[in-house]
């Protein structure tokens, strides 16, 4: 090397290394030649080469068919060093269109290496051949050499970070994407953690913490990895060690780099500050930084996003609840059955799920959704006179057909309500609810005598729910059943007035919750 060459090695002290494990932090070098004598002068060339502080790992390959396999097993290999003519007169113009066409590997610098450069002329082959230079062996001094290897291994960098870049920012707008489809918060959180794994492309312990207000406490959202303990913390422990990084970070209002506790901030247009911590096994490069802030700037108005969307789902339950409350108004022995119904509903819609029962009928929407319906499943009552709905005693023919109305008054007002929401809704569940939960799996039920699965899922469901809970409080009518005779009734009943893989599932949540 001399001086003049000391313009190849010019960069930006700030400038950081590709994110690779430290015991590969080696700028890897094909050769390929089938002369033992040029990989040995190879070698000795450049066996003091050093491009940032980063040392050269040589690899040697005798003809195109064993570099193939090394580039096609060997990841990130940055310079190829190509004979052209090796077990036939073409071999290194042949692997130069395999790597690029077979291999997919556009990244990789390819530099063409002849003693015969009339066979394969110069420009035929840059023009044809998607190499990256083209030199004769005789004109390749040690000085040469090394000025070819260090700008190809410039090139090779700026493209690799290129790459990451591009594939980090798919990783943004894919992961952005899908957190946005996200209603719980600590999904999202979790979501969230997930993302910056893969955006760092290693997996990294992380926590995400939520500051509202003037508290001075971080409350833990999600956490993963090492930290998954974390989360069933209300509030970071004050002598944990990553406190001080995440209370530098919401004082200081900005991201904190300091391995191994990296801090990422982010200030949603709602006032709400967010930190996730996490802790990559080495420190994180320039471009690894770049790409997390580009990603909190994205997610940031998820926040406040999901905030707004938690408190419209929160006001559209209260009114779903007073509407029910409303239809149990006038019957006063039935204080909090809907509320009870709610919970126990989706309990057991969950658990048919992990049986593995119904998979058709038991989508996503049903699963989210089949607890607020069910709420609803006695709103037809409004329409029951007092007289009806208060009597102690049994009612006469007239009476009882005046109380089985409710099931279609119920279906007819939430089916014309669902018509005016786009797809399904808690009031599409609604409605089959109200109408149906009082037919029998054996088709003796009301009101349109339904058996069997004609029955919806989520009506079936809320039917053996609601006598549950009715039997087992009290009612105008009658004293409450203990729950070992209410069961008994329940598991007498299943495969005629219940669905028998409902009443599994029922008397496991029971069980389970006893």
């Amino acid at each position: 090397m001399t001086e003049d060459d000391d313009w190849l090695l010019a960069e930006d002290d700030d400038a950081a290394a590709p994110l690779i494990p430290p015991d590969q932090r080696h700028w890897r070098v094909l050769i390929v030649d089938d002369d033992h004598d040029v990989h040995a002068v190879t070698r000795l060339a450049l066996r003091n080469v050093t491009f940032k502080d980063r040392e050269l790992e040589l690899f040697s390959a005798y003809s195109a068919r064993e570099a193939y396999d090394i580039l096609a097993t060997t990841p990130d290999i940055a310079l190829v060093l190509l004979d052209v003519v090796m077990e036939t007169d073409d071999a290194g113009l042949l692997l130069a269109r395999r790597i690029r066409e077979e291999l997919h590997n556009s990244i990789v610098r390819v530099v063409l290496r002849t003693g015969q450069p009339g066979q394969a002329p110069e420009q035929r082959v840059i023009i044809e051949y998607d190499i990256n230079d083209y030199k004769a062996k005789t004109e390749l001094t040690t000085q040469k050499l090394f000025t070819t290897v260090i700008s190809a291994l410039r090139a090779y960098e700026s493209l690799n970070m290129l790459e990451r870049s591009r594939v980090g920012l798919g990783k943004i707008l894919a992961g952005a994407t899908n957190l946005y489809q996200i209603h719980s918060l600590r999904e999202f959180a979790s979501g969230v953690l997930n993302q910056v794994s893969a955006i760092l492309d290693v997996g990294a312990d992380g926590v995400l913490c939520l500051m509202q207000g003037d508290t001075g406490a971080a409350t833990v959202v999600a956490a993963t990895g090492g930290y998954t303990a974390l989360a069933e913390n209300e509030y970071l422990p004050d002598r944990h060690e990553l406190n001080p990084t995440i209370a530098r970070a919401f004082a200081e209002k900005k991201s904190q780099f300091d391995h191994p506790h990296n801090v990422l901030y982010i200030h949603t247009q709602e006032n709400r500050d967010v930190a996730i911590s996490v802790t990559p096994p080495w420190p994180l490069a320039q471009i690894q930084r770049d790409l997390l802030e580009v990603f909190c700037e994205r997610i940031a108005a998820a926040f406040d996003n999901l905030y707004m969307f938690g408190q419209l789902r929160k006001a559209q339950e209260a009114t779903v609840v007073a509407l029910a409350d409303l239809a149990e108004f006038r019957d006063t022995d039935t204080g909090g059955h809907v509320r009870r119904v709610q919970r126990l509903s989706t309990a057991v819609a969950a658990r048919l799920k992990e049986q593995g029962a119904y998979p058709d009928d038991l989508s996503p929407q049903l699963l989210d959704m089949i607890g607020l319906a069910s709420i609803l499943h006695d709103v037809g009552k409004v329409a029951t006179p007092d007289h009806i709905l208060q009597k102690p005693g049994p009612h006469d023919p007239d009476e009882r057909e005046r109380m089985r109305a409710h099931a279609e008054v119920g279906r007819s007002v939430l089916e014309r309500a669902a018509q005016m929401v786009d797809g399904i809704s808690y009031l599409t569940y609604g409605a089959e609810i109200a109408g149906s939960h009082h037919e029998h799996w054996d088709g003796n039920g009301y009101p349109q005598g339904l058996k069997g699965e004609d029955i919806p899922l989520s009506a079936r469901i809320v039917a053996a729910v609601d006598v549950y809970d009715s039997l087992l409080h009290e009612r105008v009518y009658k004293q409450p059943w203990s729950k070992e005779a209410t069961l008994a009734y329940i598991h007498e009943r299943s495969g005629t007035q219940f669905d028998p893989q409902v009443v599994l599932a029922l008397e496991h949540v029971v069980a389970r919750d006893a």
